[in-house]
């Protein structure tokens, strides 16, 4: 299966949040969304508004930690990751499951031609493996049903 595959079954619309824009309005922004990350866009001169990096519900937890409440404040280009890890459509699912793996990461934004397309998670991950057992499960299961029995 391939991220094109995935991305058929999600939600069409991409929650994202600009470099300059606070901590506290991206935590905001992920607890409504009931997401763990958001992609951080940003004017980039002629190229007009581009992907920059990812910010998620770690570098909050962590930027709390380290400096309590006046993380709030702290801008998400402070905190956000610039070394972002994506995959594009025609990726395999096992491709995209290596690279999270390998990268640490839980989240992947799906990019096609530099422009944003959307963002596969773990979890989207997780339910195609889900589904792909289930519908192994099922065709294991016809098979051993049509076989005859023994006399």
């Amino acid at each position: 299966m391939l991220v094109a595959d995935l991305m058929k079954l999600k939600n069409a619309r991409v929650p994202t949040v600009r470099m300059g824009e606070t901590v506290e309005m991206a935590a905001t922004l992920l607890n409504r969304e009931r997401i763990g990350a958001v992609v951080v866009k940003d004017a980039c001169g002629s190229e007009g508004v581009t992907v920059v990096g990812i910010f998620s519900e770690r570098d909050v937890v962590r930027a709390i930690a380290e400096r309590g409440a006046l993380a709030l404040r702290l801008t998400v280009g402070d905190l956000m990751s610039r070394n972002m890890i994506s995959c594009r459509m025609e990726d395999s699912v096992d491709h995209v499951r290596a690279l999270m793996e390998q990268h640490h990461v839980r989240h992947l934004p799906v990019m096609e031609e530099h422009q944003l397309v959307g963002v596969l998670s773990i979890r989207d991950v997780l339910s195609h493996d889900v589904r792909a057992a289930a519908t192994l499960s099922g065709a294991a299961m016809a098979d051993v049903t049509a076989a005859p029995l023994p006399a």
